[in-house]
């Protein structure tokens, strides 16, 4: 069993992940801004801490990191302004980095993108444009953080049912349900071959747990 931390624990694959490591045994704590979602994280598995990690210093994170295994960042601005999601996405996220270090949790699991990097491509002019530099910076960081990392990269998420069925690879079509993003981050937690790994993956064939066994 692992005491595991998931910041954004109010967003849909937070939540379903809460529940998948909830069933597997392990002890979950699910970070939220709002007081108002305490209900549902806690009726996902998880015992919830209300904690804004966008306002937070690194100090104020690490408090709430300590005695965990690892962590899961799966929070984001959702969009809106750049400002915001700079913030949240690049600043926030580097400092729970810092702050996991500080805390002694050595796991971190990022959510991110596929497609995720300094060469993402994406034009300046482009609404998605200030996530994807923020992420680029963020997993940046965490690559050169001494943390073991892995780095998770779905494409265009979906509500559909999870299939439980993925494909790993760069650039290819197709879309991934957020219960199967949850299932990968859960599975890949305790991997060893996935420390040091970003995997892109999409809906596929494959079982999930066959297509990490080849990591």
């Amino acid at each position: 069993m692992a005491r595991v931390a998931i910041i954004g624990g109010h967003g849909k694959v937070a939540l379903q992940l809460a529940k998948d490591l909830a069933a597997n045994g392990h002890q979950v704590t699910s970070l939220v801004r709002n007081p108002d979602h305490v209900a549902e994280v806690s009726a996902n598995g998880a015992a919830p801490v209300v904690a804004d990690v966008e306002r937070l210093d690194t100090a104020g994170i690490a408090e709430k990191l300590k005695g965990q295994d690892a962590v899961i960042w799966s929070a984001g601005a959702g969009g809106g302004s750049p400002e915001r999601t700079y913030a949240v996405d690049r600043d926030a996220a580097i400092r729970s980095m810092d702050a996991a270090v500080q805390a002694g949790v050595r796991r971190y699991v990022m959510v991110s993108y596929m497609g995720a990097g300094k060469n993402h491509g994406v034009p300046s002019d482009n609404s998605f444009f200030a996530y994807a530099e923020a992420k680029a910076a963020a997993d940046e960081y965490l690559r050169r953080s001494g943390l073991d990392w892995t780095i998770l990269g779905p494409s265009a998420l979906t509500d559909d049912p999870g299939t439980g069925r993925i494909s790993i690879g760069p650039g290819q079509d197709g879309s991934v349900s957020r219960a199967d993003v949850a299932a990968v981050a859960a599975d890949v937690l305790e991997r060893p071959a996935a420390v040091g790994a970003f995997i892109e993956f999409v809906n596929g064939t494959t079982p999930i747990h066959e297509a990490l066994d080849r990591l």
